[in-house]
């Protein structure tokens, strides 16, 4: 095993990952197993580098060429003179000395190799000089300079007027391995960073998630059973079901089919193919875009069903054991994801699911993006069997509301939070390569939390209302219906003109179509937008999902808290994975991250910090 080079508490000078700039750091912490140095610059923030990455504070000390020049007379020449003209060159016409000639030449290669060495320190401004951009806090040009484009051509060209003048080959072997130290310092190296061993435990740590474990499946069971009773208040506590009721094979049999009919539509080769965003060893996965063609192909499957007169509130008369189907699907999904992650190589592991604890690990998801072959196990799972599920479970409820209470047509509560949730569901579609930028796919692992989050959780719980509904029929009037269609309306223009803000800006911050937005440049060479949707509140997106999550809740009336639980669950949950955006973005972008949070103080609400 390689000894370690710098000591801990040692002061460095570490380069910026994905550029050439040195900044003064401290060491933290070395990590043994991945050979990975936790440096800490002036700013506050930590990244894990390689050893080839940091460089002691006394290798930066200007060095003296070794090189020997060639004589004036040959220099003069060279047919292959630039034609540029810069400041400190002659006008034509005009003979240099055989002393100007040298002294020129090392003034040159002095410039070179000072701008390579003094670099701004990271301590003068996060936002300004760190960036290599102007001194302006917002900016809404998106041109910069960078360093290595400045140098790169200017080495070029020295590299073509010493190839082609008349020296000797000793001069020209002594001139190459000058230009290969000074490549040592210019040229931009690939990173491969490594994820370390996750130091920070979320969700209660290994206590937290080993409950959560069981926790959840039974939260799913305790809500289920409450809206089968004619009584659904909390104080009502619903008695235990028979375990044998709980299962059936036809049922299990049924869920397995669903999600390989999905699995087939994900593989058909229609929509386009799109690249992820870089992950740590620099590749970018593909994924293809085609979840509104397998919802289109899924709706024309329930449609010849129904042709045929297949009795889709069956899903209504099995509900909970469909659910403890999909529990046991997703806790099988679970086991087999972190089987073959103990084999999946280091860099592949998710950065916040390598903590080295079992249960914890098993959670959260020890592998970032488990594949079978080009099948993309966690995407397929985010938005295919669990939402498409969501809209058929919808409609199997429709169904049943009208099978028990004799309805010609569907009342106008279920038609209401029927066509609210489809809208939601068939947007999520419609813009499915969105997701790629989310913390789901970039972040979390794929695990227990996800799997049953997506297989469980989604079509299962927010699909509360409609079977609420089935049960438990509430009239509402034709204006009250006007006034929630208005506030959900509200709700989706927020989330939806948001997140598209957001994502056009990610995809493209040249487009002269947000040539009006502000933003902070950041070290990561991203901007954080602070006019806007963004410059009103830190999270808009999670405003307009909340606004939404009401006018679901509101057509089930006030008799019971129940249908409003999706609405107190999900302000709880936006507001957890705001906190979690907000550590992440502090570690990422710095002091960055503190000047846009003291231009947008609020984060998810208005007036509230």
């Amino acid at each position: 095993m390689p000894s370690r080079k710098f000591a801990d508490g040692e002061v460095v000078m570490g380069r910026w990952p994905g550029s050439v700039l040195y900044y003064e750091v401290q060491v933290t912490s070395y990590d043994d197993v991945a050979h990975l140095y936790t440096v800490k610059y002036k700013d506050g923030t930590e990244l894990a580098l390689k050893e080839s990455d940091i460089r002691s504070q006394s290798s930066f000390k200007h060095r003296k060429s070794q090189s020997s020049s060639s004589s004036p007379s040959r220099r003069s020449s060279s047919r292959s003179r630039s034609r540029s003209r810069s400041p400190g060159r002659p006008a034509r016409g005009r003979r240099r000395s055989a002393s100007q000639s040298r002294e020129h030449k090392d003034d040159k290669k002095k410039t070179i190799q000072e701008t390579s060495l003094a670099l701004p320190k990271p301590s003068e401004n996060n936002t300004k000089r760190y960036n290599g951009e102007p001194e302006s806090t917002e900016k809404n040009d998106t041109s910069c300079i960078i360093l290595e484009q400045k140098l790169k051509p200017d080495l070029e060209v020295k590299r073509v007027l010493e190839q082609y003048s008349l020296r000797s080959r000793k001069d020209d072997k002594k001139t190459e391995e000058i230009y290969s130290e000074k490549k040592t310092f210019v040229a931009v190296k690939p990173i491969e960073k490594v994820p370390t061993k996750t130091k920070e435990l979320e969700f209660g740590g290994r206590i937290g998630t080993f409950m959560m474990i069981f926790l959840l499946p039974a939260t799913v069971l305790y809500l289920l059973s409450m809206c089968k009773q004619d009584d659904p208040s909390l104080l009502n506590f619903p008695p235990l079901p028979a375990l044998e009721s709980l299962w059936e094979g036809k049922v299990f049999g049924i869920f397995v089919l669903w999600f390989l009919l999905q699995a087939v539509f994900y593989l058909l080769p229609i929509g386009k193919v799109v690249e992820g965003l870089p992950l740590s060893n620099g590749r970018r996965l593909q994924y293809r875009i085609n979840g509104f063609y397998a919802f289109i192909l899924t709706a024309a499957v329930v449609g010849v069903l129904l042709y045929f007169e297949f009795e889709l509130h069956y899903l209504y008369d099995h509900f909970m054991q469909f659910a403890v189907s999909a529990a046991a699907f997703s806790l099988a999904l679970s086991i087999y994801l972190y089987v073959r992650s103990l084999k999946a190589p280091e860099e592949e592991l998710a950065p916040g699911g390598n903590s080295g604890y079992f249960i914890y690990d098993f959670f959260i998801g020890h592998e970032l993006n488990p594949r079978i072959g080009s099948f993309d196990l966690k995407y397929f799972c985010e938005l295919r069997p669990g939402l498409i599920g969501w809209v058929v479970i919808n409609l199997a409820m429709l169904l049943a509301e009208m099978k028990i209470h004799n309805l010609s047509v569907p009342s106008l509560s279920m038609i209401l939070v029927n066509s609210f949730q489809l809208l939601y569901v068939v947007d999520a579609l419609w813009n499915e390569e969105a997701v790629l930028t989310t913390m789901d796919i970039t972040h979390d692992g794929f695990g227990f939390m996800l799997a049953f989050g997506d297989l469980v959780w989604v079509p299962f719980v927010y699909s509360l209302q409609a079977f609420y509904l089935v049960g438990h029929p509430t009239t509402i009037t034709w204006p009250i219906a006007a006034a929630i269609t208005v506030l959900n309306c509200v709700g989706y223009y927020i989330f939806r003109s948001a997140n598209s803000q957001k994502n056009n800006f990610r995809r493209n911050p040249a487009d002269p179509k947000l040539a009006n937005l502000k933003f902070i440049p950041t070290a990561t060479g991203k901007g954080l937008l602070v006019t806007g949707w963004w410059g009103f509140v830190r999270h808009p997106n999670y405003l307009g999902d909340i606004i939404m999550a009401l006018a679901w809740s509101l057509p089930c009336g006030f008799n019971h808290i129940l249908p409003y639980f999706y609405v107190i669950y999900f302000i709880c949950l936006l507001v957890h994975r705001e906190a979690r955006d907000e550590h992440h973005c502090k570690q990422k972008y710095g002091l960055a991250w503190e000047r846009y949070c003291q231009r947008v103080p609020y984060r998810i609400f208005p007036y509230v910090y």
